[in-house]
């Protein structure tokens, strides 16, 4: 299936000079595709977060969100008439990130998204409506899109998100909810679409940024793009960053390398091709028990020295999305990537290489057309995901040094496809139906190059789900948006759950069946005068066979999965934006999750009713900018955090926490160049507080957050 999924990629390469020829000889039909600058709102306050408008005395107020247009769902639509609970960060709110190295950052003003930092870098846990929040590693039940290529493996578990440089991003949408049925088992949870910069519309033009700060932090990124005289644009981006960390044996640096160029750009369609590299190092100085925090909270996990714990990640990765306008209501998206990734992690227990080549592609067709006189447009399309995993171990003999003897020697052949069908029906100028269906395949085969003993651990697991969503929006006035969805999830097993072997060193964890789920939601969107916007989402989410970690007693270093349980997940979500005069923007985020198992096996024992681990109840983020003239502007932030339990016999919690954080920034401009410094300190109270818990049953479930810490950036654009 890999091999097929690499023709069908090099075939798309090949054909896109024949829809170029195609589309030259074709009529002028104006593309679909909708650009990032088109219908997109400027943020409430984006002046005040710290951007280039610097000079202008009136901030922006709240407008309709009708003039926003998402296009996570597959299709291009209004914000206003997308039933599903959807959040939309754009350039100037995320001007205003301290550093630019993780989703934390960006992330602060989405409801229903907790965001664990594990290390202050690049590394993080990330959860939508809950989904997600027991993965040692890497992005469960979120689906990940960068620039239209996604981030997932076949099986929906994308391993990191160092290929995101965030200083790098333009809009990100955040699609809360059960969406397989839109993109497959990697998108229970949600969608996390993310879109970087273009190269802009001067024939050339860059950007130059320095930031420092506390723990040795370091980030240096240089951009340079534009447009050339036939009208196609370009970007390349470079980006170090490192840091000594908050604590012993957690240091981390990464490289970036970024390039996007529109190859076509013509009254037909449009062709952009994606080259990447990336490289990330970081130092695992593990959890802590509650008495080694109390002692020294900047100490590592004695393991975590004695061992050399670390990931080291090298990827590099090449893509090619296009859209075509076949006719003036057809068009046709084609996508398709190749990913090769080299990977190695040091635990107690061993050492682990790791080599992925990874292709996909993708196709949709859409038809806009009329059922009894009503705007109808279909959608319809198939994704192809593959992936080779060669894989071996040795045993630690410490300081990551490699012993003789292989642990485990094996290969792992994935591929999945689904097929999937999206139709939207406008019943009048203000009321919609959206109804989806997909039907996924995924399969994982592995080969036991070792067979230690004799005894062969090849196997292979499949995972087939059809899955559905239906939503209606109505939007009796302009300003006010109201709509109810019902849908669908699939997760199935992710390559770590599958490849962890509770059984043995090698083969597959063969106990291990998807967790599906339905889901429910509510919501309304919408304006109270000139100065308040609003978005709340009431939502309820069951789940069968939840996925949860364990460990045992004759491999107590090592993390296995199994279906632990049975969840139920209810919430609400609230956005609001509030101009009390028009230099002052005010944005509260607030989540309330009431997330319990019904019941649940902890070691050998079954517990009913009680809380998910690393849940807290609330969640709140309270941002405050202003712009105060004179090139300067100024923000503050407090982040409430309620407690929250560690393992799901909630026998033991977490103290929550509130955290101040404030930013000053200046802008000023030269003859063809502007320029920005930046000043922004974080936990300014110096709290200590616990930034996130691990359900570990040898007690070292702690992770310590850093204290008081404080960042200087320059940046210059010309």
């Amino acid at each position: 299936m890999s091999r097929t999924i690499a023709h069908a990629l090099c075939a798309m390469l090949l054909l896109a000079p024949a829809f170029i020829g195609l589309a030259e000889e074709g009529s002028s039909t104006t593309s679909s595709s909708a650009p990032d600058t088109a219908t997109q709102r400027t943020a409430p306050g984006s002046e005040a977060a710290g951007t280039a408008q610097a000079d202008s005395d009136e901030g922006d107020r709240p407008t309709v969100a009708a003039e926003i247009v998402v296009t996570a769902p597959r299709i291009d639509i209004p914000l206003q008439q997308n039933p599903a609970a959807t959040t939309v960060i754009d350039e100037a709110e995320l001007s205003a990130m301290p550093r630019g190295v993780a989703a934390d950052e960006a992330l602060k003003l989405v409801p229903g998204v907790k965001v664990d930092n594990q290390l202050n870098g690049e590394k993080i846990h990330l959860s939508i409506r809950g989904q997600g929040l027991l993965t040692e590693r890497g992005v469960r039940g979120i689906k990940v899109l960068l620039d239209g290529l996604p981030l997932n493996d076949p099986t929906g578990f994308a391993p990191d998100l160092y290929d995101i440089d965030w200083a790098t991003v333009s809009r990100v949408e955040v699609l809360r909810g059960p969406a397989s049925a839109l993109y497959g088992g990697g998108a229970s949870g949600g969608i996390l679409s993310i879109t970087t910069r273009d190269g802009g519309s001067e024939p050339i033009g860059g950007r130059m940024s320095l930031t420092a700060g506390s723990n040795g932090f370091f980030k240096v990124l240089g951009e340079a793009g534009g447009t050339t005289e036939n009208g196609l644009t370009y970007r390349v981006s470079a980006s170090r960053s490192w840091d000594d960390g908050y604590r012993v044996h957690s240091a981390f640096d990464a490289t970036n390398l970024y390039t996007k160029l529109g190859l076509y750009d013509g009254p037909r369609g449009t062709i952009t091709m994606i080259v990447a590299g990336t490289s990330y190092f970081g130092e695992n100085p593990e959890g802590l028990s509650i008495d080694q925090v109390a002692e020294d909270p900047t100490q590592p996990n004695p393991d975590a020295e004695v061992f050399n714990e670390l990931q080291d990640t090298r990827r590099g990765t090449v893509g090619v999305v296009s859209e075509w306008n076949l006719a003036e209501n057809q068009t046709l998206k084609l996508a398709g990537y190749f990913r090769h990734t080299q990977y190695r992690e040091a635990v107690p227990s061993t050492v682990q290489h790791r080599t992925y080549d990874s292709p996909g592609a993708l196709l949709q067709y859409t038809l806009h057309s009329t059922i009894g006189g009503l705007p109808n447009e279909l959608s319809f399309g198939v994704d192809l995901d593959g992936q080779e995993i060669d894989e071996q171990r040795r045993p630690n003999l410490g300081f990551a040094h490699e012993g003789p003897l292989v642990v485990s020697d094996e290969e792992i052949h994935q591929s999945a496809w689904g097929l999937w069908a999206l139709d939207r029906l406008s019943l009048g100028h203000d009321l919609s139906l959206v109804v989806g269906a997909r039907h996924d395949d995924i399969s994982n085969e592995l080969d036991d190059d070792l067979q230690t003993g004799g005894i062969d651990l090849s196997g292979d697991a499949s995972f087939a789900e059809t899955t559905g969503r239906v939503g209606l929006a109505w939007s009796p006035r302009a300003d006010l948006g109201l709509y109810v969805s019902w849908g669908t999830g699939f997760l199935p097993p992710a390559t770590e759950e599958l490849a962890n072997n509770p059984a043995s060193p090698g083969g597959f964890n063969q106990s291990l069946d998807p967790a599906t789920s339905t889901g429910v939601e509510l919501g309304a969107r919408g304006e109270l005068g000139t100065r308040l916007s609003y978005d709340v989402a009431l939502f309820t989410l069951s789940t069968e066979d939840d996925l949860g970690r364990y460990r045992t007693p004759d491999r107590p270093l090592e993390t296995f999965y199994r279906n632990a349980g049975d969840s139920s997940r209810e919430g609400v979500e609230t956005l609001l934006t509030w101009t009390p005069v028009d230099p002052v923007v005010v944005r509260l985020a607030y989540t309330y999750s009431h997330f319990t198992y019904d019941q649940v096996t902890v070691g050998t024992e079954v517990y009913h009713d009680t809380w998910l681990p690393n849940a807290p109840e609330h969640q709140a983020y309270l941002d405050i900018a202003g712009n105060l003239g004179h090139g300067l502007m100024a923000g503050a932030s407090a982040e409430w955090v309620s407690s929250w339990y560690i393992d799901g016999t909630n026998s033991t919690s977490v103290d929550g926490y509130t955290l101040l954080d404030a930013r000053l920034a200046y802008h000023f401009h030269g003859q063809g160049w502007s320029g920005e410094l930046m000043l922004s300190g974080c936990n300014l109270t110096n709290e200590a507080y616990i930034a996130f818990t691990e359900p570990d049953p040898d007690g070292n479930s702690y992770q310590p957050a850093p204290e008081r810490e404080g960042f200087l950036g320059l940046s210059i654009t010309f």
